[in-house]
C-alpha cells in the first residue's frame, strides 16, 4: 500500500457515476450525520471529569466537535501530502488529498 492507492471513490452496490455536485465522500458524511443511530447520541451524556464551571453536553455534541477538529486536521494533512512528488504525479491522488481527505477524517 502507498499514498496513491489507499483510497477509493467506489462503494459496494453503488453506481460510481457522479450524481450531482457532492462527492461520494461528502455523501458518506451526510449518511452518518442523518442516521438514526447518530441522532440517538443526543440522549447519552458525555462522561468527563467535572471542572469548576460545569458544562454538561451529550455524546452527539461531543462527536460533532471531534468531527470538526478531525476535518481541520484532515485538511492540514491533505495539504501537506499534496506536496509529495508521489501524489503530485497521480491525478486521482492529487484530487483526493487536496479536496476529500478532510471529509474522510471527519466521517471516521
Amino acid at each position: 500500500m502507498n499514498w496513491t492507492n489507499c483510497f477509493s471513490n467506489e462503494r459496494f452496490g453503488v453506481n460510481t457515476e457522479s450524481r450531482g455536485p457532492r462527492t461520494e465522500f461528502e455523501r458518506d458524511y451526510d449518511r452518518l450525520i442523518f442516521s438514526s443511530a447518530f441522532r440517538r447520541l443526543q440522549n447519552k451524556t458525555q462522561v468527563f471529569r467535572l471542572p469548576r464551571h460545569i458544562f454538561v453536553h451529550n455524546r452527539l455534541t461531543h462527536s460533532l466537535e471531534i468531527a470538526s477538529v478531525g476535518k481541520s486536521l484532515g485538511k492540514i494533512v491533505g495539504t501537506e501530502l499534496f506536496k509529495l512528488d508521489e501524489i503530485n504525479n497521480d491525478e486521482a491522488a492529487r484530487k483526493f488529498y487536496r479536496n476529500h481527505l478532510k471529509n474522510v477524517v471527519a466521517t471516521g
